[in-house]
């Protein structure tokens, strides 16, 4: 046998695990073919190929892992269990970029299916070797990094304190200074997964002068980076007061009331959301928002918009009119109550119109004349419906029965509680006739006759005692 004859034996071979690993690779991308892969033995197959010595066939059977892992968290559990991890660790650094960025890619597979594959990857020490690679000069490269960083962090605050502990949250502050657009939002998507945890964590991303950054990147024209950017905010503004104002200090209103007006909606539910942790905190925040204009965008923006889109807007509303008498005004007069009535109305799930019962009621609580401005949209009649419909789940019907409760203590405005005279139950109706009682007793006084004593008018009471005579 020739030596070209001997060689060609090695050529055929190594086409053939070429052609292996690609066509794994290309059958991983198709759901339907995941489990005879699986069924196979697939994971066994691919390792060894993992030292290949040919670099393009390494890179390949590192893809087709991350693709199986990324699948689902039994084939993540088969990388884990086979001892890969490791080898992949080891192998990241000392690799090129190809290599480096499918690797990554593996790691994030594994690590996205729950904290305990999250940890496994910490427990390998693939944390240290992921903060080389957010320094390096691929941009490719650190944003597989980032990736990798963002689905391990987002599971709990240990694992994002690992992240910390590594030393990411400098690295990925730069990557958000960066010209690439993917690049800017991975990494701040990943400050997110970290800071939502505690407060503590959030400080640490704060430290590091990441809201002024990002704050930059708000009128950003690309949709998933602003959506990124305005979930970090949120996820730093929600802790604390002093955060909150942290975030408004780098002067993010009125710009990001442009933002609920995006043709993204789910850049308009994260804009939502990141006003609505603000207004939550403080009178003060509350009222530099309503200054802004940001009740009025905010009403617009639900009324753009529906399902789950509308629920931050919906809340924000609620904890602006919590606040004070002035702020639940301000709510009023921008035509926040037809709003939250049509939301009560139109929405289909539960929780939707929990959150606009329970925005309702904060604005219905204060004075007769916030009451008022509630109960003239007819929305008495759709909370006690609400509230007594056994389709309704627990949350709404408590939040509904505390409305009413809300509501029903101020309100003076006889018209729209006649009405529940007749179909309100027993602990709602106390509420009504105890109002009837309240109005009535002081028209009494005020038309009886000085002189007389005589009532100048009189008004039938036969319908309150009739229905509640133990009042």
């Amino acid at each position: 046998m020739s030596q070209r004859q001997v060689l060609q034996v090695f050529e055929q071979y190594q086409k053939a695990r070429t052609q292996f690993v690609q066509t794994v690779a290309e059958l991983a991308t198709r759901p339907q073919n995941i489990e005879t892969l699986q069924n196979a033995g697939v994971m066994s197959l691919l390792r060894p190929l993992l030292l290949d010595v040919v670099p393009t066939i390494q890179q390949t059977a590192v893809l087709a892992l991350g693709r199986l892992a990324n699948y689902n968290d039994d084939l993540a559990e088969a990388v884990v269990k086979g001892g890969i991890l490791p080898q992949l660790v080891y192998s990241l650094v000392e690799q090129n970029r190809f290599y480096k960025k499918a690797a990554a890619f593996v790691l994030r597979a594994v690590g996205k299916h729950s904290p305990q594959l999250a940890q496994a990857i910490v427990d390998c020490g693939a944390l240290d070797t992921l903060v080389v690679c957010l320094e390096d000069f691929d941009p490719g490269v650190r944003e597989a990094a980032a990736w990798a960083f963002s689905y391990i962090a987002r599971h709990n605050a240990e694992l994002s304190q690992a992240v910390v502990d590594a030393g990411a949250v400098p690295l990925l502050v730069l990557c958000i200074q960066e010209p690439e657009i993917a690049l800017k939002g991975i990494a701040a998507s990943a400050l997110s997964d970290i800071a939502k945890h505690s407060p503590e964590l959030a400080q640490t991303v704060v430290d590091v002068g990441a809201i002024a950054h990002l704050a930059q990147m708000i009128l950003n024209p690309d949709a998933k980076l602003k959506r990124q950017v305005l979930s970090a905010l949120s996820q730093i503004a929600k802790h604390s007061v002093n955060m909150a104002e942290m975030v408004v200090e780098a002067e993010i209103f009125p710009v990001v009331l442009t933002c609920l007006k995006d043709k993204d909606d789910y850049v308009k539910k994260n804009a939502s959301t990141l006003i609505r942790e603000i207004a939550k905190h403080t009178p003060e925040l509350s009222q530099l928002i309503v200054n802004a204009g940001g009740v009025a965008a905010v009403i617009d923006c639900i009324a753009s918009c529906k399902g789950n889109i509308r629920l931050p807007g919906i809340m924000m509303l609620g904890y602006v009119a919590a606040h004070s008498e002035n702020l639940a005004m301000a709510v009023i007069i921008s035509k926040g109550v037809p709003m939250l009535s049509v939301c009560l109305s139109e929405e289909p799930e539960d929780h939707i119109k929990a959150a606009a019962t329970w925005a309702l009621g904060q604005i219905g609580r204060h004075t007769p004349e916030h009451a008022r401005a509630v109960v003239v949209t007819n929305t008495l009649p759709v909370l006690l419906s609400l509230y007594m419909s056994t389709e309704s789940s627990e949350d709404l019907q408590i939040k509904s029965k505390k409305a009413l409760k809300n509501i029903l203590q101020q309100c003076t405005y006889l018209p729209a509680l006649e009405p529940l005279l007749y179909d309100a139950p027993p602990n709602i109706l106390k509420h009504v006739v105890g109002q009837f009682s309240k109005v009535l007793l002081s028209w009494i006084f005020r038309h009886t006759s000085a002189e007389s004593g005589q009532l100048s008018t009189t008004y039938s009471l036969n319908k309150v005692i009739i229905l509640y005579p133990n009042s």
